[in-house]
């Protein structure tokens, strides 16, 4: 049995609401801040904690996007965007996104990534092998005309841990691990198109980080930012963004000691290779005795 899943399914059934929300939103001529801060706001007025800031992916961006305090990007028109967000409910983490095609050609692309997802989730089971459930999403993607994105995978999680060590590939014969009953998977399928290497690579800056450390910190504004980071995010990642919106000089610098320091680290944005558009579809799923359960639909 797991640990804490009262508070896990909860968690779910918060997120799952925040998927109906987005699913209505109209982003078409939004700006990439306005959808960050209105997906978060509608987690904290739920009642939920941000398991991880917004991330908003337009075309070939794959992840690790969120807004910067003073960020002006648009949405484009003719565009896909993946939506990825995540609620925490004392340290209990469930995760999920969704793709929006702004342009027709990209439907299908969509599809791809939802079929994937649905097809993993149907063959989950304890004692599956990890790398047989990345077969399936690899040629759920492929019979759409598509190809998986190979370096992104779904994670299991635990407890203030969105990343707990055990992963699940898009492709087949990456992972030797199995699932196990009581685990807590976020299933994530990334499509691309045929034509595009179907891999990630990091595009700096990060606007999302974690903390680390305090260790070498010198400064007494970095101190109090450190302490400040630990208390409030612990060990979940959090965005530039929040720290940095009152643009506050001594915050700017003390937070820069913290990055050059090592003291928080970075996620770099990821982008497809060679620029192919990417979409994504995940859900959360706990391991039953049976199968699995989708904890965020």
């Amino acid at each position: 049995m797991v640990q804490d899943l009262p508070n896990f399914e909860r968690s779910g059934q918060m997120l799952a609401k925040v998927r109906d929300h987005v699913k209505r939103m109209s982003i078409r001529g939004m700006s990439a801040i306005q959808i960050c801060e209105d997906v978060e706001d509608k987690i904290r007025g739920l009642g939920g904690g941000l398991a991880f800031p917004c991330n908003v992916g337009i075309n070939e961006v794959a992840a690790h996007y969120t807004s910067p305090w003073n960020d002006k990007t648009m949405i484009p028109d003719r565009s896909i965007v993946k939506i990825d967000f995540g609620v925490e409910i004392e340290g209990c983490i469930t995760d999920t996104s969704i793709t929006v095609s702004l342009d027709p050609i990209y439907d299908s692309l969509v599809v791809a990534a939802e079929v994937a997802l649905q097809e993993a989730i149907s063959a989950v089971a304890p004692g599956r092998r990890l790398s047989e459930v990345g077969g399936i999403v690899e040629r759920a993607i492929a019979r759409y005309g598509f190809k998986p994105i190979r370096n992104l995978t779904g994670h299991k999680i635990e407890r203030y841990s969105l990343h707990a060590g055990k992963s699940v590939p898009n492709v087949s014969g990456m992972e030797s691990g199995k699932f196990e009953e009581g685990e807590i998977y976020a299933i994530e399928p990334f499509a691309t198109q045929k034509e595009a290497e179907g891999a990630v690579k990091e595009r700096p800056p990060a606007y999302i980080f974690r903390f680390v450390r305090t260790k070498g910190v010198k400064s007494k504004s970095a101190h109090r930012l450190a302490e400040y980071i630990q208390t409030t995010y612990k060990s979940l990642p959090f965005a530039s963004r929040w720290i940095l919106r009152d643009n506050a000089e001594e915050t700017r610098t003390g937070f820069m000691e913290l990055v050059e320091n090592r003291s928080v680290v970075g996620y770099p944005v990821l982008v497809e290779v060679s620029g192919g558009m990417v979409a994504q579809a995940e859900h959360t799923i706990l391991v039953t005795r049976d199968g699995c359960r989708v904890l965020t639909g």
